[in-house]
């Protein structure tokens, strides 16, 4: 266990439990889950300073914060959505394995917040539970999605699933394509070690779905421009 790792927890994991039995009073007087948000961006930018993690956000520009999107990621460490969190100004919730939802406090607040669920291996309900997520865009919040449905290993951009862009076909607000760079050294998959280091941003322009014929050009086109960053944005 390294110092980082240790940093988890003995500071972070209780901060993260005592916040989230903070939250879960919040969200009976708070309904709507934005106060849950703004305490887990909190959160975000707390651990990426706790972990001394060097972050550079590029297109900033490309985003207007007063609006909503569905945001498209790829997904390669655990530190993503603390990352995407704490760094990005939008009114975010994200879609997760349905098994999150059953960790006492932590899967509590999640649900109360309108955080979004889904059984994974399981066709039709999935793809239920994740059109769900085009209400919450409708709602007026943001929605964060990692098409690619799992952790890559090594960083290297695995197929898109098809479900998040039904999702944004459904949803009718522009999606954001966002580019991760060298999250998966932070957090390696399958390893409690944390590293210090560097993670790039990069915030591509938006898309609109109505813009394309099919939603297979659509997760084409945004897989183009994610594999194309991570190619242009590593090597620097």
């Amino acid at each position: 266990m390294n110092f980082r790792t240790l940093l988890f927890f003995l500071i972070l994991v209780p901060i993260m439990f005592f916040g989230l039995s903070f939250a879960l009073v919040m969200n009976l007087v708070d309904r709507s889950g934005d106060s849950f948000h703004r305490l887990a961006a909190w959160w975000g930018r707390f651990s990426i300073r706790l972990f001394g993690i060097s972050v550079e956000v590029i297109g900033k520009e490309n985003y207007d914060s007063s609006k909503n999107y569905l945001v498209l990621s790829n997904h390669a460490g655990m530190a993503d959505i603390p990352l995407l969190f704490g760094c990005m100004a939008l009114n975010l919730r994200f879609v997760a394995k349905e098994e999150l939802g059953r960790i006492p406090i932590f899967g509590w607040a999640m649900k109360q917040a309108g955080y979004i669920l889904i059984k994974r291996g399981q066709n039709r309900e999935a793809l239920k539970s994740l059109l769900a997520a085009s209400e919450v865009l409708r709602s007026g919040r943001s929605v964060l999605i990692f098409p690619e449905g799992t952790r890559s290993a090594t960083g290297e951009l695995l197929p898109f699933k098809r479900g998040a862009f039904l999702v944004a076909q459904k949803g009718g607000v522009p999606v954001l394509p966002v580019t991760i760079i060298g999250s998966n050294l932070i957090t390696p998959k399958k390893s409690l070690k944390i590293n210090g280091g560097k993670i790039t941003l990069v915030i591509s322009p938006p898309l609109q779905p109505s813009a394309f014929n099919s939603v297979e050009e659509l997760m084409n086109t945004t897989a183009g421009i994610i594999g194309n960053n991570l190619e242009t944005y590593r090597s620097t």
